[in-house]
């Protein structure tokens, strides 16, 4: 329904005005049933609360939604730190979610019409129709690395392919010609990108690819290696498509009695922290993950006042060679004004 109204939801869950007010903003005082059917009701009319009514009593709510597919782990830390960093500068709070699967994520959206201004979202498992159907249209919205939507919403995607091709390279002149490519779960737009970087440089080089399927988890990445310890004619080289897997694969590899970068060489994907302080020290591709959070929120601020921006962002990982790939390093601190940005489709 076009411009749907609180009347028109109250009628079509065959409640009160006051009921549907209350089960919307999140009282308490409201039966788990009956907020069920406000919150179906409102979604399938497509009901907004109406912003300009909202704004006489409580201007703006000086807060975005942040949400995520998890809220532990480094990755996930390293985005909110860059988020939150941005935010705090700006005076602006943050509400945060995590995904916990498509459901969850659109019940979440709902939840948070009405009580933040705009909404970041890094969702690359969501299923984009899904997702398109469920952006509260009154929200300005910044994606991060979430599957192709057709709608003007303002985009972050990494240049995966690329990356994990020059991965492979970086290898290949390191003489290393049996490379596994440990991958996130498939169905993730990430992953699958990583994947096709890697098959792409493989096949050039006449290589023949091999793709295990791993979660983005560091027990996968123990897992892959104590399948490929089994093996007669072992890798030479194992790329994780992110950093916990491949830190999981060098504990391994390490506890089997196999030297690293000597026996089989090691490489991840975003750089992580914790990328540096392992032993050796990951090689991987750097990602800028609090760059592209703080970036985020830079471009929320500028819709919010007034900027027309729909564009697709390009992030272009960076390699860091590091001791698991070339032996000994010195690597000095990422350089955080060092990640590139640019404007494509």
């Amino acid at each position: 329904m076009a411009h749907a109204t609180i009347r028109d939801v109250a009628r079509a869950a065959n409640v009160s005005i006051a009921t549907v007010s209350r089960a919307l903003n999140g009282h308490g005082n409201v039966r788990a049933n009956l907020r069920e059917r406000v919150q179906t009701a409102a979604a399938a009319l497509g009901y907004v609360p109406h912003t300009g009514a909202r704004s006489l009593s409580l201007a703006r709510t000086n807060a975005i939604g942040v949400m995520l597919p998890d809220l532990h782990g480094e990755f996930y830390s390293e985005a909110l730190r860059g988020i939150d960093a941005e935010a705090s500068a700006r005076g602006l709070q943050l509400l945060l979610s995590n995904m916990h699967g498509d459901q969850r994520g659109t019940e979440t959206l709902r939840f948070m019409r009405g009580r933040v201004d705009a909404l970041i979202i890094m969702a690359p498992d969501i299923d984009p129709e899904r997702l398109l159907a469920h952006l509260p249209p009154s929200l300005p919205t910044v994606l991060i690395s979430c599957p192709d939507v057709a709608a003007d919403h303002p985009q972050f995607r990494i240049d995966n392919v690329a990356a994990a091709d020059a991965m492979v390279e970086h290898l290949v002149a390191s003489g290393r010609r049996r490379i596994v490519h440990l991958s996130g779960p498939r169905g993730n737009r990430d992953a699958e990108e990583r994947i096709a970087g890697y098959s792409v440089a493989m096949s050039r080089h006449g290589l023949s690819p091999r793709v295990l399927t791993g979660d983005f988890e560091e027990e996968s990445g123990t897992a892959a290696a104590q399948a490929l310890l089994a093996e007669a004619e072992r890798a030479d080289a194992l790329f994780a498509a992110n950093d916990m897997m491949a830190i999981g694969a060098l504990v391994a590899f390490q506890r089997a009695g196999l030297g690293v970068p000597d026996d089989i060489a090691i490489a991840g994907f975003d750089d992580i922290p914790l990328a540096r302080f392992v032993t050796p020290a990951l090689t991987t591709m750097r990602v800028g993950i609090a760059e592209i959070g703080a970036e985020a929120v830079s471009r929320v601020a500028a819709i919010l006042a007034g900027a027309n921006d729909t564009a697709i962002r390009w992030v272009a990982p960076q390699i860091k060679a590091r001791a698991s790939t070339v032996g000994a390093t010195h690597d000095a601190p990422p350089d955080r004004r060092a990640i590139a940005f640019r404007d494509g489709a």
